[in-house]
């Protein structure tokens, strides 16, 4: 109703040149390709959740009518199709308007050696079966198809770039991330500090073994003083068809699981995480920390402890602010919260946590005061009023509560 609105406030010209705008996160189609009949079933299509950084904040191309960006993947090498097809394109009867160069965005994304042909691309599927994986196998794992009615196999490998071929391979893996991460960017394979983690599926063709890509991992290794290392996760992504079948909890456990086993690291941290990635980071840490001794039953009442961060830290490189918040959701897990004085105990405890940095605040305010003008007094008085302190603190905790429950409801169906 909104856009016919804003097309009967438009002049004919203005009408007319609307008709040729195209949202480009549906304009794009992604597939992964195992079978030359996937080029034609819109079943395996996915479309990308974010395409501002190529396309503007609006994520809209101008100048095409039914404009399709075609950008196929081969399953496991990643070999690339890119056609770019439109029912219509404006002309210079537009009073010289330009239509948008929607191909050279997407080149300069995707690496050269892309087919334009499909007859090309489908030859490419021919020398799958030469894909093999990257790098040393960590862990492999079953997952079951309800649909298909089998357990499928994922294998999970670490790589770094002297891998043959894998530089190219992952010029092409990363361009996921401009779909899919929305603040996302290259990094810089050059540095040898960087670390990579692949999730890959085995699966079936012609009685041939072949390899799926199904997302992967960059860490980077931190110097630490005076001799120890602080891998940072940076980047994270499962591809969409794989999406909600538990692979992104399986990498993440591999990962931490890897870096155990080193000496050097003191602790893992990630990058700008975002909210699902600290929801993810929240069940694997717990599922881990709920086998050590200084979280059993029967010492979570008995408050967060040194012996908690020390043992998270050493068994599985987890620093003190993530394990501080395993306990929080390994107490509600064992609290009766239907019991007040237990609620209230393990209520004010969280609070506690959550106030600590509106206390600083408040220090650093009331040091502010001694030296501050009248007028600049009274713009700063209302960052001080108690009970909006305290709205936010208990809305602050019901959210955290919601988001711990979540995390408890997974572990239970595990």
């Amino acid at each position: 109703m909104q856009q016919c609105t804003e097309m009967a406030g438009m002049n004919p010209m203005e009408k007319k040149l609307a008709e040729y705008k195209c949202d480009t996160n549906e304009a794009i189609s992604l597939k992964l390709v195992r079978f030359a009949d996937d080029l034609e079933d819109e079943s395996t299509t996915f479309h990308p959740e974010y395409s501002h950084q190529l396309y503007g904040d609006d994520e809209v191309a101008f100048g095409y009518k039914g404009l399709q960006i075609q950008l196929y993947y081969s399953a496991g090498n990643l070999s690339t199709l890119f056609k770019v097809k439109y029912s219509a394109r404006v002309t210079e009867k537009f009073d010289c308007v330009e239509p948008d160069d929607v191909e050279g965005k997407i080149r300069e994304i995707i690496p050269a050696g892309f087919s334009c042909n499909t007859d090309d691309f489908t030859s490419l599927l021919e020398k799958e079966t030469n894909f093999k994986p990257f790098g040393t196998l960590l862990h492999t794992y079953n997952v079951h198809n309800v649909e298909e009615g089998e357990d499928f196999t994922y294998q999970i490998h670490k790589v770094d770039l002297s891998c043959p071929g894998f530089r190219e391979y992952h010029k092409r893996l990363q361009t996921f991330l401009m779909w899919f991460i929305e603040t996302a960017s290259f990094i810089d394979v050059d540095d040898d500090r960087w670390d990579f983690f692949l999730v890959f599926e085995k699966y079936n063709k012609d009685g041939e073994t072949l390899f799926a890509t199904v997302g992967y991992m960059t860490v980077y290794n931190y110097y630490v003083y005076p001799d120890k290392t602080r891998p940072r996760v940076s980047q994270m992504l499962i591809l969409p068809p794989f999406q909600g079948e538990g692979h992104g909890a399986q990498l993440l456990e591999a990962v931490h699981m890897f870096y155990c086993n080193l000496h050097k690291v003191q602790d893992i941290t990630a990058e700008d995480p975002s909210e699902n990635y600290v929801k993810l980071r929240d069940y694997v840490l717990v599922k881990l920390c709920q086998t050590l001794p200084s979280f059993s039953t029967d010492k979570l009442p008995l408050g967060f402890s040194d012996d908690m961060s020390t043992e998270a830290r050493e068994k599985f490189k987890i620093n003190k602010k993530h394990a501080r918040r395993v306990y929080e959701i390994l107490r509600l897990r064992v609290t009766d919260m239907s019991d007040e004085t237990k609620a209230r105990d393990y209520r004010l405890e969280v609070k506690k946590r959550l106030f600590a940095p509106t206390k600083k605040n408040q220090r650093e305010m009331t040091k502010m005061m001694k030296c501050l003008r009248p007028e600049e007094l009274a713009s700063h008085i209302s960052q001080m009023d108690t009970a909006l302190q305290q709205e936010e603190l208990e809305k602050s905790y019901q959210e955290l509560l919601a988001e711990y429950r979540r995390v408890i409801e997974r572990l239970a169906q595990a």
